[in-house]
């Protein structure tokens, strides 16, 4: 019983050993345990209502993915500020005290924490204006993939070869950004194609839109179209044009498909596929003229020595 009773009496004394003071509250052990517990269950319980908001609540609402998340960003933001204030105030803490730390805050933000604070405004902008969304198509730098997360500091993009790239949200409004699917996901791809001028443009227009038309992943509506884009130096040049929804995310496997069909079709219709010529044309006369006047100009030379 007395052992029980000592070791009561050690764990209340080390719970309250004081640690620090802020303003008027004094800090021990025991304070510091709660507020890390109740921190930890706020944001457990703040990602849970996230995903609730984003899989069940808004889901049933029909809206995209994008703004789901959105708006379950903006309310976890504000759970969590709310939750905090309400656990320092059940902890006893003046917020006046709080000042204190603000302004602690605030010197660290000026000196050191610029980045991070740049970044997670630029997320409160992101997620306010919806500039980018997730499950849209864009390229920001050499980066180029489907966004699946938008964070407080940062946003994931995962790209084609199934590799996520973080990358800080200050990118997205510092820099330009292409959202290939931003008000909706049918884009127009382009596929140059180059014939010789033997050829007849419009076989060659008929080909191009008959390969468009039979290709599953092309839009009927808007069709394809061709255009005679220029006479090049060895080939006329054509440029073939499709609309797409299926593709946006893979733009270079269609492309891909497309040629393959092209030349299966030049082969059968006897369309030629140049490549580039040059004609070289050699004259022999300026040189023979240089060597005999040098020839020339060298025994004279030697006549003169001679004498």
């Amino acid at each position: 019983m007395e052992t029980l009773e000592s070791a009561y009496r050690y764990i209340k004394g080390l719970l309250g050993f004081r640690l620090f003071a802020l303003g008027d509250k004094v800090f021990t052990l025991w304070t510091l345990l709660y507020l890390v517990f109740l921190v930890v269950i706020l944001v457990f319980i703040s990602r849970f209502l996230k995903r609730w908001l984003v899989n069940r609540f808004l889901a049933n609402r029909k809206l995209e993915v994008g703004v789901r998340q959105a708006f379950a960003t903006i309310f976890q933001y504000i759970f969590v500020l709310v939750g905090l204030l309400v656990i320092f105030g059940t902890a006893g803490i003046d917020f006046t005290t709080l000042t204190v730390l603000a302004g602690a805050v605030g010197i660290g933000v000026g000196f050191g924490l610029q980045t991070i604070a740049n970044n997670f405004i630029s997320g409160l902008i992101i997620l306010f204006e919806r500039p980018i969304k997730v499950g849209d198509r864009i390229q920001v730098g050499d980066v180029t993939g489907d966004v699946v997360w938008i964070g407080a500091r940062a946003t994931t993009i995962r790209t084609n070869d199934n590799i996520e790239i973080i990358v800080p949200n200050s990118d997205f409004i510092s820099s330009q950004v292409t959202n290939w699917s931003h008000s909706d996901r049918e884009v127009r791809l382009h596929v140059p194609v180059g014939v010789s001028y033997a050829s007849d443009p419009e076989q060659v227009r008929t080909i191009l839109l008959d390969v468009a038309s039979s290709h599953k992943g092309v839009l009927a509506s808007p069709p394809p179209d061709v255009i005679f884009r220029e006479f090049g130096e060895s080939s006329l040049n054509f440029d073939l044009m499709v609309w797409t929804t299926e593709y946006i995310t893979k733009p270079n496997l269609l492309r891909s498909d497309l040629n393959f069909a092209i030349r299966k079709k030049f082969r059968e219709r006897r369309v030629e596929i140049p490549f580039p010529q040059r004609d070289i044309h050699l004259r022999s006369g300026p040189v023979v003229f240089e060597a005999g006047e040098n020839a020339k100009i060298a025994a004279q030379r030697k006549e003169g020595s001679s004498e």
